[in-house]
């Protein structure tokens, strides 16, 4: 293999890797929310991925989360020397590419931001929501195929693994929302069942309307804010997006999606900026 066609190959390693990685609000890949601006593999495997924010304001913890995972998530890859998120137009991006970079805690990297010095909590707290507007996604899918409420709370994990989902959504969540319960070791065996609190509690059929009302609220709220960082980002980058794309032709005709920036981490405008215009 070429050195060149092994550079696209790790770059595009880099960008899979990067779509792992979500904002821990939104649970949205920081990919397909245009956060990821460049990746560039230097010629010793360090890797350096620029990324930016909606707004030079938004939360420090958030910020550092997204980060910290960039970092650990492209580390993973076995020919990857050093990984190197840097925050750009932020109002502490030097505080948080520093402690990232030097592999400190939040707490250590901003003082004047933490209150107990762990991101442990924040973490947790998130966890929790991208497992319920998981779930609440592939709830609603099950009734839509026919299945009653009984059924969907005593489902096991195997009968669950063997229904196939027409919507691009909902086999996009449904890996997502499994991945999670095994994570949580909520479920593991195939007997086990599929759905059941966060908690680890069972899902009551007498409840599930209540149960879904709760979930719903999640959505709504983690949807907003998705639509609101997707508009704020696109207003404060789209002309400068669109200069460069005009400069940098997009290699697939402009989808500006990853495949528009993984060639050697030229940027373009993203497909979301695009949208929003």
């Amino acid at each position: 293999m070429n050195a060149l066609h092994q550079h696209d190959r790790r770059t595009n390693e880099v960008w899979e890797r990067l779509a792992l990685v979500t904002d821990p609000e939104l649970d949205e890949p920081v990919t397909e929310l245009g956060f990821v601006e460049r990746v560039t593999v230097d010629h010793v495997d360090g890797v350096d991925i620029v990324f930016r924010l909606p707004t030079y304001w938004c939360s420090a913890n958030f910020a550092f989360l997204m980060a910290d995972d960039m970092r650990r998530a492209v580390s993973s890859l076995a020919w990857v020397r050093e990984a190197r998120p840097q925050l750009r137009d932020h109002m502490v991006a030097e505080e948080i590419n520093r402690g990232v970079r030097e592999g400190r805690s939040f707490g250590e990297a901003l003082k004047d931001f933490a209150s107990g010095g762990s991101l442990d909590d924040l973490r947790e707290k998130f966890r929790r929501k991208a497992f319920e507007r998981r779930q609440e996604v592939m709830i609603l899918a099950l009734r839509g195929l026919g299945y009653e409420d009984p059924a969907i709370c005593r489902m096991s994990l195997s009968a669950f693994d063997a229904i196939n989902f027409d919507s691009e959504e909902v086999a996009r969540q449904k890996p997502r929302y499994r991945e999670l319960l095994v994570e949580r070791r909520l479920a593991d065996l195939p007997a086990d069942p599929a759905f059941v609190t966060y908690d680890g509690a069972p899902i009551k059929r007498h409840e599930m309307a209540s149960y879904l009302q709760r979930l719903r609220g999640v959505r709504i709220n983690m949807e907003f804010n998705s639509s609101l960082c997707r508009g704020l980002l696109a207003v404060r980058y789209l002309e400068l997006d669109a200069d460069r794309a005009e400069q940098t032709p997009a290699p697939c005709g402009g989808c500006g999606s990853g495949c528009a920036v993984r060639s050697s981490g030229s940027p373009a405008m993203n497909k979301h900026s695009a949208a929003l215009a």
